[in-house]
């Protein structure tokens, strides 16, 4: 496959050398080597790209019967907008819900972990047939974020509810984050296509790191990457989440990286996304080579469903062009409710054989080992005790942050360290 790899990169530069007035030749055969979106030959974005019609919509709108969506309906409309959950044309009906929910399939067929749904209360009547335009919850005013054609409208009973959470989050706990935000949307299933006219508060808060699958891919193909290793974090990254990328990365020969963070709505006491995407950069400046890495971020609120999340992450980074995802210790998770590596067996026993093209890197718990002088995974360090790595719990963290102390080297980087000191130092002033 290295072979192929590098036949065709070569022949990449004579093409491109031969057709200089001509790009977008050189670009289209190079987008037919990335890998395909998931159940797609194309990636298809919801997000109306031209502007007169997206200026008819909105006046459309107008005359529309309103609802103001939820935060997860809106999320998940920022996500079918910006291509990451291609192939869906809008949000799915009871059956498909239940169905994902249960089988990780929908009813023509297709491979998908989690619903994509406008679930809410209804305090006016919606009927089949009818246009509605679905207003942002997130930004002040609560303008029109998209309309929806409304295909179906079905109740969930309080027991298919229950059902719903225990399959994809693994529990009915209501103290689970998920569950609690998951039982609190209602009962209505809205279901129908949609055309998304803007990508709420993402693109104007996050104008450096927010990213559509659409632009990833295409910096994925000027930058000339063939293999790329996508990960996932909600999270700062110290030097055990820094090595564990260049792992990963030399590992499979991978042409650079995706750090993709998730810039939506978190449980409280996480840090705040503007916070974690300066610290990512500046360890990325500072310790990672040049062109090896891609800081963007996408618009999504955590569902913390741990194994369920880790397959849809898998889906909507093969949808931004990436060929790995890495997968770690307790992905998506939260608190005790998912075992340790739950998030990589699931690709085991539940995503069958083709249903994704997109690779699993199974990544141990990371750290600094005193003994090797280095960061490594656990699994490969057999003669270690615990007393030998450099371990700290995230409450360790924050209370060392908050009281102005400096976390140890071995466990990040000092440069990242003054950033989320900083940054508790102003939540406490």
């Amino acid at each position: 496959m290295r072979k192929v790899l590098f036949l065709m990169t070569s022949f990449l530069k004579r093409l491109a050398e031969k057709t200089r007035d001509r790009p977008s030749l050189v670009n289209k055969f190079r987008d037919n080597l990335m890998i395909k979106p998931h159940g797609s030959e194309v990636l298809t974005p919801l997000l109306v790209a031209d502007s007169v019609r997206c200026e008819n919509l909105l006046e459309e709108a107008r005359t529309l019967p309103q609802l103001v969506v939820n935060s997860a309906a809106a999320a998940n409309a920022v996500m079918l907008g910006a291509g990451y959950f291609t192939p869906l044309k809008g949000f799915m009906n009871k059956a498909d819900v239940l169905s994902v929910s249960t089988e990780l399939r929908m009813s023509d067929g297709l491979f998908w972990p989690v619903p994509v749904a406008n679930i809410t209360t209804l305090d006016h009547v919606v009927n089949v047939g009818d246009r509605i335009a679905l207003r942002d919850p997130n930004i002040v005013g609560e303008p029109v974020m998209a309309i929806q054609e409304v295909e179906s409208v079905e109740a969930l009973s309080p027991e298919e509810i229950e059902q719903i959470a225990l399959h994809v989050y693994g529990t009915t706990d209501s103290e689970h984050p998920g569950v609690a935000t998951f039982k609190a949307l209602g009962d209505q299933v809205i279901a129908g296509p949609i055309e998304v006219l803007n990508l709420s508060y993402f693109e104007k808060d996050f104008p450096e790191t927010f990213r559509t699958a659409v632009q990833i891919r295409e910096e994925i193909s000027e930058r000339g990457w063939k293999t790329v290793v996508a990960f996932q974090t909600r999270n700062p990254m110290h030097r055990a989440h820094e090595e564990l990328c260049k792992m990963a990365r030399d590992a499979v020969g991978a042409d650079g990286v995706l750090i993709h963070m998730l810039l939506g709505k978190l449980k409280p006491g996480d840090i705040p996304a503007d916070i974690r995407d300066a610290a990512i950069r500046k360890m990325v400046e500072l310790y990672f080579p040049p062109n090896s890495v891609m800081i963007t971020g996408y618009g999504f609120d955590m569902l913390y469903a741990g194994p369920r999340e880790a397959v849809l992450h898998a889906v909507f980074r093969q949808n931004a062009g990436c060929t790995h995802l890495i997968v770690g210790r307790d992905h998506a998770g939260v608190g005790d409710y998912y075992g340790a590596f739950d998030a990589q067996t699931i690709f085991d026993h539940s995503v069958p054989d083709g249903a994704l093209e997109i690779e699993i890197f199974c990544a141990d718990h990371t750290a600094y080992s005193r003994k090797l002088n280095r960061v490594v995974m656990m699994r490969d360090a057999p003669d270690h005790h615990k007393e030998d790595f450099v371990l700290l719990s995230g409450t360790r963290v924050r209370e060392m942050l908050a009281a102005g102390e400096d976390l140890p080297p071995e466990f990040a980087r000092p440069e990242v360290a003054r950033i989320l000191m900083a940054h508790y130092a102003a939540e406490d002033a």
